[in-house]
């Protein structure tokens, strides 16, 4: 029996990479998916390959660092299906060089499509997610490194949204409503171009993971979010989870 039958989840960034693996691997545990993103084409194509499964999803068009954007996507899947019970914030603009090859508009707009679009868009859902309600965030084991260089920034605004998860968690707890983070290890188009751009450097990190691979988007992430999601972990709260292969240590 599907484990999220009679859910809606909202993923954003679901058009590719991490974000669709999660929205495909909600969609078969039973949920109706809304495919947030700012390219339709790729929405389509995360579309058709839930429906191609039997299952129920919807494109939203947004641009997370607009607020009046998130207001209306959330109004939208509102006005669809009468509710939201699970929202995933993933998408992102990553900040990535050197501290002072870093531009202030890069930064900004890591800042603006990471910790202030998952404030705004958790802020809009409250209200649907009471009751009910699970939060997935994104963090990065980028945050975990000894050596910081060239990763400062983008850092910064992923451990920003771990505190934001923190305090959600301690918050919203009152109201039915579940806020954990993930740290996700997948071939993902970013992974896939950090390789392309720094083989050397990708070939030993992916040599730092125990278990010798990196994760499949839907099949190893995706699947574990659906899990984190469902009843079996009602009790998992205020959380910051490597989906790693073990390569991230937390302690």
């Amino acid at each position: 029996m599907a484990e999220l039958g009679g859910k809606v989840a909202l993923v954003t960034g679901a058009g590719q990479g991490v974000g669709q693996g999660i929205a495909l691997a909600l969609a078969a545990e039973g949920a109706a998916v809304a495919v947030v993103g700012r390219t339709r084409a790729k929405l389509d194509d995360t579309i058709r390959r839930i429906e191609a499964r039997g299952g129920e999803a919807l494109a939203v068009e947004c641009n997370v660092r607009d607020p009046a954007s998130l207001a209306r996507c959330v109004d939208t899947v509102v006005g669809r299906y009468g509710r939201i019970n699970i929202l995933v914030n993933n998408a992102q603009e990553v900040p990535l060089g050197a501290l002072d090859q870093v531009s202030d508009e890069a930064f900004a707009g890591g800042w603006e499509s990471g910790p202030l679009a998952t404030f705004r868009l958790m802020k809009l859902c409250h209200p649907h997610l009471k009751g009910d309600g699970c939060i997935v965030n994104f963090a990065t084991a980028a945050a975990k490194r000894w050596d910081l260089s060239g990763y400062g920034a983008y850092a910064a605004v992923k451990e920003a949204i771990r505190q934001l998860t923190r305090a959600a968690a301690c918050e919203w707890a009152v109201d039915g409503i579940r806020t954990n983070a993930i740290l996700p290890l997948a071939n993902s188009p970013a992974m896939q171009g950090w390789t392309a751009a720094r083989p050397e450097e990708a070939a030993a990190f992916v040599a730092t993971v125990p278990q010798g691979r990196v994760g499949d988007c839907e099949q190893d992430v995706g699947r574990f979010v659906a899990t984190l999601c469902s009843e079996r972990c009602r009790y998992i709260n205020g959380q910051s989870i490597g989906v790693d292969g073990g390569q991230a240590f937390l302690g």
